[in-house]
């Protein structure tokens, strides 16, 4: 089980390390958009839609990679004053109660709201028609590497208690 989680850490390094990096091209986008503005006195056509769309990838491909190094919130004030034995079980509550069902539910729906973007041919709006259900696809991506991360902290979790239980 332990190599699960490793694995599972591994994999959500990578993507988060690969992906990162995507916040230069939004700034780059911006800069152009804000030039063209400068020099010609109007905005791209483009700029707007595709910066929304790459920072929405973006923030939501993070999301594992942060929750992978505890940087989304949590309640340490209180967990620190636990035993180890009650942090593990505080932390596969809350992962099996309510993570994990709100993110296969976000799982699930994204997945139909993606398919029907998908079959719909789904565009922005405007002069240029850029495809939005690459976008909408992300979303059941970064489900499934959120999923997959809480899956490792229940993994650590019920590894915790074995030890504290022997």
């Amino acid at each position: 089980m332990n190599a699960i989680a490793k694995a599972i850490d591994t994999l959500n390094e990578v993507f988060g390390r690969v992906i990162a990096p995507l916040i230069a091209i939004i700034t780059l986008v911006v800069l152009y958009d804000i030039a063209l503005r400068l020099f010609t006195g109007r905005p791209s056509d483009w700029a707007f839609d595709i910066t929304k769309m790459l920072f929405g990838a973006h923030f939501m491909l993070m999301a594992a990679y942060a929750l992978r190094h505890h940087a989304h919130v949590e309640v340490d004030v209180l967990k620190r004053l636990l035993s180890r034995k009650k942090q593990a079980v505080l932390d596969l509550l809350g992962y099996l109660i309510f993570f994990v069902p709100f993110i296969w539910m976000m799982l699930t729906l994204g997945w139909s709201f993606f398919m029907r973007s998908y079959s719909r041919g789904e565009t922005t709006y405007g002069v240029v028609s850029i495809p939005v259900y690459p976008v909408k696809g992300v979303i059941v991506l970064a489900a499934a590497l959120i999923l997959l991360q809480a899956l490792a902290i229940v993994i650590r979790a019920v590894r915790q208690l074995r030890e504290e239980a022997a």
